[in-house]
């Protein structure tokens, strides 16, 4: 099994900032692709950014120029920097990570618990 421990979310004023952290630990093989999505209330789940094994980094369009993911292969941790904050960021953010247990086991994608990042005045 694969665990993801998530952290960093919170209470933030408008263009405030705040970073998440989504560690993987157990039975990990390869990672292939890791990084967050985020659902508000009402909405359907969506990317917000992800690294995979090949290429450069993904964003959702709305948070370009303002989030960061970056990652630490040695601790199976991903980040993501959040600036500028809106309003319309609020959500709970997911980490998720599409990991192979063993070497000929298929992909499998596993989700954190969930992080509630609020953008408030």
């Amino acid at each position: 099994q694969v665990q993801l421990e998530e952290s960093g979310g919170g209470l933030v004023q408008p263009g405030g900032s705040l970073r998440l952290s989504c560690a993987a630990s157990g039975s990990i093989f390869r990672i292939n692709a890791m990084g967050w999505y985020r659902q508000a209330p009402g909405n359907q789940r969506e990317l917000v950014a992800a690294f995979t094994s090949y290429g450069p980094a993904t964003y959702a369009d709305s948070v370009k120029d303002r989030f960061t993911i970056s990652r630490d292969n040695a601790k199976n941790t991903v980040y993501l920097q959040m600036n500028g904050l809106k309003p319309e960021d609020s959500a709970v953010y997911y980490c998720n990570a599409r990991v192979m247990t063993t070497i000929r086991a298929a992909n499998r994608d596993y989700w954190g618990q969930g992080t509630q990042v609020t953008v408030s005045s």
